[in-house]
């Protein structure tokens, strides 16, 4: 089977690598990748986001499947694309990737469906919202651009003049373009995150082992929020009582508000969760797999990938069992120096093999460039070392062990991945 992935981050290389392991799975395309990517799978120089630039890849390569990982051409539709001309593909379709592409649906969904989340209003003016966030007096409060704004568009006000900047950026300013021109303003909820990614396609969900991130840049949580600093998995936090209670009152429920809306979802539903004192509620939905929980979920799982994905692109996941290890994952991402703000690229990276791999731990590559042989850096976040062990402080050894030997100029990593579960 040719199989076509969409995206160039460390998400993208951690699926390409699981689908790697399946004899059944003959070649692997990816566009437009990255350095590490590169010695997986054959890398094309397209954007994610050319809709039909990745068709004409897709028809020139005589692709058997399409895997479209990021949010942006979820968004845009590329699902729809694919499948009007006959390429099977996963992932949702524009209808239904609104649960993630707009903050806005997806909260109008849980109050109709009676799915537990934050109480919450929208506004398109800063002065309304302004006073509604007055009247209510409660500090921190969450202010979140309605659209995809690169993981950025949530801010937690800690006062009125926070606010005050925060509405007025996303509104009046502009800070997130048309993704900014309407805000959820949001009660700010307490308790353990916990982030759980599921399989489903439209009918049946099966979800994956849940796994905790670590937003912050920083050790204990200080500095700025980021795309993820680092995961763990299982999640200890989240027990068989709580999986059930999601199950019955979450996961389920979404799945069906979502056929009621006439936008049945496929793919990767991704539910962001706080366990509340009064119970689990919905943070957020994500309408693919996570970044960087994808890096530690995806090496637990035991049914090979290619044949959960299919069972998805089929409408078949209810006919397949989906195993899970017996194990703990932890990853620890390696970031540019001034990261999640202004960094430097281009930075040669050193303790890496040939194919961009160290001993002790599987290394995900989320923004490289391969030049000359040599691995040089090229985003914000650099590397995911992942490491499996029998317990999670084993799997953290590891991971940690591993990190130490990879060093480029300005590298920055959180010692404190899993603290927190210890």
């Amino acid at each position: 089977m040719k199989i076509l992935m969409v995206g160039s981050g460390g998400r993208e290389h951690a699926l390409i690598r699981k689908l790697k392991e399946s004899p059944r799975v003959t070649r692997l395309l990816c566009a437009p990748g990255n350095g590490g990517i590169s010695r997986d799978a054959e890398c094309f120089p397209v954007a994610a986001t050319d809709l039909q630039g990745m068709l004409e890849l897709a028809k020139q390569e005589k692709v058997e499947l399409v895997f479209v990982a990021p949010d942006d051409p979820l968004a845009l539709g590329m699902v729809d694309l694919f499948k009007a001309n006959g390429i099977p593909a996963f992932g949702p379709s524009k209808a239904a990737a609104r649960i993630e592409a707009s903050k806005v649906f997806s909260k109008r969904l849980m109050e109709k469906y009676g799915i537990p989340t934050a109480d919450y209003a929208v506004y398109d003016s800063a002065a309304q919202a302004l006073a509604y966030i007055k009247q209510k007096g409660a500090y921190p409060v969450v202010i979140k651009a309605d659209g995809l704004a690169l993981g950025k568009g949530v801010i937690i006000a800690q006062s009125e003049a926070e606010a005050e900047e925060a509405l007025r950026s996303m509104l009046e300013e502009g800070k997130f373009g048309e993704s900014g021109r309407r805000v959820v303003v949001e009660e700010f909820l307490t308790g353990p995150e916990v982030s759980v990614l599921a399989f489903t396609d439209g009918e049946a969900l099966v979800p994956m082992v849940s796994s905790m991130d670590h937003k912050r840049a920083l050790d204990g949580d200080k500095g700025l929020n980021t795309g993820g600093m680092g995961t763990v998995a299982p999640n200890p936090c989240y027990t068989p009582a709580i999986a059930d209670e999601c199950m019955e009152k979450i996961f389920l429920p979404t799945i069906k508000a979502m056929q009621a809306e006439g936008c049945p979802f496929s793919g990767c539903l991704y539910f962001g969760l706080m366990l509340t004192p009064s119970g689990p509620k919905v943070i957020e939905y994500n309408a693919r797999f996570g970044d960087p929980e994808t890096q530690v979920v995806l090496p637990l799982l035991d049914t090979p990938l290619i044949d959960v994905v299919e069972a998805v692109v089929n409408k078949r996941l209810g006919e397949l069992e989906v195993k899970w290890k017996d194990a703990h994952a932890a990853c620890v991402v390696l970031a540019s120096g001034g990261y999640p703000e202004s960094y430097e690229k281009g930075k040669p990276i050193s303790g890496l093999d040939a194919d961009g791999q160290a001993e002790g731990a599987e290394i995900f590559h989320a923004g490289t460039a391969l030049k000359d042989g040599e691995f040089l850096t090229s985003g914000g976040r650099v590397l995911g070392v992942t490491a499996v062990g029998d317990t999670l402080a084993a799997a953290l050894e590891s991971a940690y062990a591993a990190a130490e030997k990879i060093s480029f100029d300005g590298v920055h990593y959180r010692r404190d991945i899993g603290a927190k579960c210890k």
